[in-house]
């Protein structure tokens, strides 16, 4: 029962952690008028947030090792609700960049700790639904402030309503602190934060590792650059409407989300290597097809697929980490794979828009396949090393 209620804690939270991640992009347009800035000084803050998720992610295992997971969400769900709240009342874009940097930081810890706490303790059917629900509320985010933008709440406005429903849930985390004991001690046979091993030297040096942070680049490399430069491409070199792009590009994330769900299903018969190496197969036809001149109603379908391909890709290889490297240095090494994660995001994403604006942005299913390639790479080589292990 203690583990039911926690697992649905567990849900909520998941739903917290996509809220705020659509909001900037989302809200921007509107912002920076206001703000008196330039449309790309997003990136600014953009960097601030993702540099502040990249350190709290890499400080993740000796941060639940000091706390414990349910006090890191807690404070994390916190912070950014209060950072949140902080920005829908600044008058200056200069308040917003510290204000950035709690946020960006509660949402790393809170991801490497819920992602390490349920490869630990949850079957791979919970680890893909759950990040289904991250689909949930990155969703919800965008749906929440545009109905405020259409109001006289403004953008403001949403800002406040997701910033209390992250206030809500932390409340909820704070009465739940004593579950996250409690359903310790009913699983003896499994190790506790405390027992956690955070020494970065002996993780980073642990066979494998850099594969496996080389994979998760790749993978959020591929994923972000197809929500973030795929409206383009399809703009410019598909001569789509822009509103009709954008749909598409929903239809892209709509896949990830869904499929997700489905692989929830799936993975109670194929164990994770299996849906790791399905996902990307998957994932590398979608990619081929995406080259090829088609148009239509086919476009949209090779975009489902690539979302389809992705979705298992992720949690499977988060909840593998205890089982390959060890459940006493997976809180380090799961902190390491979501910073590595984000450096893809921040650095290589963008420099693809760079290679894309200066060559052709036709070239973008090109490079995707050479990244999907590169990720297959990486991930043979950390399955071939080890290939022991079930």
């Amino acid at each position: 029962m203690i583990v039911t209620v926690l697992l649905v804690i567990i849900y909520l939270a998941f739903i917290s952690l996509g809220l705020p991640d659509s909001l900037l992009g989302v809200s921007w347009p509107v912002m920076h008028i206001e703000f008196g800035v330039s449309a790309d000084s997003a990136g600014i803050v953009s960097m601030i947030m993702v540099g502040s998720t990249i350190l709290s992610s890499l400080l993740s295992g000796r941060i639940v090792k000091w706390l414990g997971t349910g006090k890191v969400i807690f404070i994390s769900c916190l912070m950014t609700g209060i950072s949140l709240f902080g920005i829908s009342f600044t008058n200056s874009f200069y308040w917003v960049l510290p204000i950035a940097i709690p946020l960006g930081f509660g949402g790393g810890s809170v991801d490497a700790a819920l992602n390490n706490y349920v490869a630990n303790h949850y079957k791979a059917h919970h680890m893909n639904w759950l990040h289904s629900f991250w689909g949930v509320g990155a969703t919800l985010g965008p749906v929440i402030l545009s109905r405020t933008l259409q109001t006289s709440l403004s953008w403001r406005g949403g800002y406040r309503t997701i910033s209390i429903i992250q206030l809500s849930l932390a409340a909820i985390l704070l009465i739940s602190l004593p579950l996250w004991n409690m359903a310790h001690k009913k699983k003896d046979a499994q190790l506790t934060e405390d027992k956690q091993e955070t020494n970065t030297k002996n993780a980073i040096r642990t066979k494998g590792v850099i594969f496996a942070l080389l994979t998760f680049m790749f993978y959020c490399t591929v994923e972000s650059s197809v929500g973030l430069w795929g409206s383009t491409y399809l703009v410019n070199v598909k001569q789509i409407d822009v509103n009709t792009a954008a749909s598409w590009i929903g239809a892209y994330f709509g896949g990830i989300t869904a499929g997700r769900f489905i692989c929830g299903f799936i993975s109670l018969k194929l164990n994770n290597k299996q849906m790791i190496r399905g996902g990307m197969s998957i994932l590398l036809i979608a990619g081929i097809l995406f080259i090829l001149p088609f148009k239509g109603n086919i476009l949209i379908a090779i975009l489902i697929l690539i979302g389809l391909g992705l979705s298992p890709i992720f949690p499977a290889m988060i909840h593998e980490t205890p089982t390959r490297f060890g459940k006493d240095k997976s809180q380090t090494i799961i902190g390491f794979q979501m910073a590595s994660a984000y450096v893809g995001i921040a650095f290589i994403t963008p420099l693809i828009g760079v290679v894309l604006e200066r060559i052709s942005d036709s070239l973008l299913p090109v490079i995707l396949v050479a990244i999907i390639g590169a990720m297959i790479l990486s991930s043979e080589r950390l399955i071939y090393l080890y290939r022991s292990k079930k």
